[in-house]
């Protein structure tokens, strides 16, 4: 509905981060004048409990972007060893107390298949102190995030996928990245800033810190507290100082 009006110059096209710069170059595209890169889980895959991405409702514990293919969180939950499932949650889920809740996972398996969000949810919440029940973000957040990250392999394409925007930009295009969590944003940082230094600069940066939302946007969409905007700029060889 959004699009209706310039529906005519729109195309979708499917694939992973890792696969844009192939999708461009196959729809008969160059050069392009901006990407944006929205690293966020969308509000309508955190709001179906079918996806399996959010504890707020039961569903199967999935998790993929692309459910044709892949495995899923339920996967990884019975299949890894404790010490692969605790760097997993400490790694990509900042998670601190990730030995016990990877202990306390091993052995609810053990008992049974871990196969819904409400399940995984309510051993992370016996796992963990009480008083780590009650924080400012629910307890399994961080394993769920990590469990994410993971299953679609997030922080493994996105290095490679902002350099192939920059370098499909024409002289001047701009690569926007909005990252969610600091895993993300770290990487999106140091790839901008590596590709803005040295003789061999494609860049430069234009946001020498993170855009934020705004404490009114943040009142509207509770979703955006998170989310921090970098960007740059593609520039000519000529201009390389």
């Amino acid at each position: 509905m959004r699009l209706r009006e310039v529906a005519h110059r729109v195309h979708f096209r499917h694939g992973n981060f890792c696969d844009l710069k192939a999708l461009i170059i196959g729809s008969g595209v160059s050069r392009v004048d901006g990407v944006i890169f929205d690293l966020g889980v969308s509000s309508p895959q955190l709001d179906r409990a079918e996806r399996g991405f959010s504890f707020r409702e039961d569903g199967p514990l999935d998790m993929r972007m692309d459910q044709r293919e892949g495995r899923t969180a339920a996967d990884l939950v019975r299949d890894l060893p404790e010490t692969e499932l605790a760097d997993l949650i400490y790694q990509l889920g900042e998670e601190r107390y990730s030995r016990r809740i990877a202990r306390a996972i091993v052995q609810a398996r053990m008992q049974g298949v871990i196969a819904t969000t409400w399940q995984l949810a309510a051993v992370v919440e016996r796992a963990v102190p009480a008083s780590y029940r009650h924080g400012r973000i629910h307890c399994a957040t961080r394993t769920f995030q990590a469990l994410r990250i993971a299953v679609n392999r997030e922080l493994d394409v996105l290095e490679p996928a902002l350099r192939d925007a920059v370098d499909i930009l024409a002289p001047g295009g701009r690569v926007c990245a909005v990252s969610f969590h600091s895993l993300e944003d770290r990487i999106v940082k140091h790839t901008f800033r590596a590709l803005a230094n040295g003789p061999e600069a494609s860049v430069r940066v234009l946001t020498k810190k993170p855009v934020i939302a705004s404490e009114n946007e943040r009142n509207r969409n509770p979703r955006s507290r998170s989310a921090k905007l970098r960007v740059v700029e593609r520039i000519s060889k000529e201009y390389v100082k």
